[in-house]
């Protein structure tokens, strides 16, 4: 596997190989590699002939209070498992490469992106389509894979693509759980063995709703109701999560709100175990 530093090496390495016919696949990471980034790997390798990636920790993506000074880096153990996988290349900048002195430009987030964490990590996603789309000049991959996970950045991403015509096929690949439901997130290595169970809150709280849509609750207040029951553990022996920034049934293309479950539906939660920011997400099967 490449490792390339810079941007002009790893353009030239992506552009050499898709001006041969061969597709390219893209898998943007911030590093700290668990089983869910890998996951999109092989999904790249499934759908492309080859595949890169790229291990950035991307500053303007970060809060003034959230965690980029202690976010995991691993780049030894992440390449490795990279070259596991026979990925390619990886692309593994430097801040002053990405960001030189005198960068001033931003991408305008499309209106996807202002509901939920738009409203709480203001300006988070101006720093998602910024590095993105970096990304995307600098490898002119023909395919791009995201995780389900991160359900807005997805269709931040595919929203900015689309208005911005960027010739690449934007993929989504399923949540990577463990086997108690946890999503894997590169954040989980934050939590204490107490976090760590009440951060299965969140997937028995989208379960518990996934349940009550396959059986015909349509109402979306009592959905949102008994998933934040269940996140703040009433009725339960053991402690709520510390808090909630959301906990909402929207509709999945728009995440515009709705009063009744009509057609494709996703919930969403985001809620704090001490010092730790999860997120989760799950389609809601609508019996019809």
């Amino acid at each position: 596997m490449q490792v390339f530093h810079s941007p002009h090496d790893a353009r030239q390495f992506v552009s050499r190989h898709r001006a041969s016919g061969r597709t390219v696949g893209l898998v943007p990471t911030m590093g700290a590699l668990h089983e869910g980034h890998l996951s999109l790997a092989r999904c790249s390798q499934q759908a492309c002939d080859m595949t890169v990636a790229t291990i950035f920790v991307n500053p303007t993506q970060f809060g003034a209070h959230e965690d980029l000074d202690r976010y995991p880096r691993t780049l030894e153990q992440d390449c490795q498992a990279l070259a596991a996988e026979n990925v390619a290349a990886v692309f593994v900048p430097d801040n002053d490469t990405i960001y030189p002195d005198g960068f001033s430009t931003y991408v305008q987030p499309p209106e996807i992106a202002k509901p939920l964490e738009g409203v709480c990590r203001p300006g988070h996603f101006r720093g998602v389509t910024t590095i993105v789309l970096k990304l995307f000049q600098i490898l002119p991959a023909s395919h791009a894979f995201f995780g389900q996970k991160d359900y807005q950045q997805w269709k931040v991403i595919e929203a900015m693509t689309r208005d911005l015509n960027v010739p690449i096929q934007i993929t989504a690949c399923p949540t990577v759980r463990e086997q108690d439901g946890l999503a894997l997130s590169s954040r989980n290595r934050y939590l204490s063995k107490e976090d760590r169970q009440r951060g299965l809150l969140l997937y028995q709280a989208l379960r518990r709703t996934q349940q009550l849509a396959a059986a015909g609750t349509i109402d979306i207040s009592e959905l949102e109701m008994e998933m934040r029951k269940v996140l703040t553990a009433i009725g339960q022996q053991h402690a709520g999560v510390d808090k909630i920034d959301y906990a909402t049934v929207v509709n999945a293309e728009t995440l515009a709100p709705i009063d009744k479950l009509d057609g494709k539906a996703v919930g969403l939660i985001a809620a704090h175990l001490g010092s730790t920011r999860l997120i989760d997400n799950m389609l809601l099967e609508i019996n019809r």
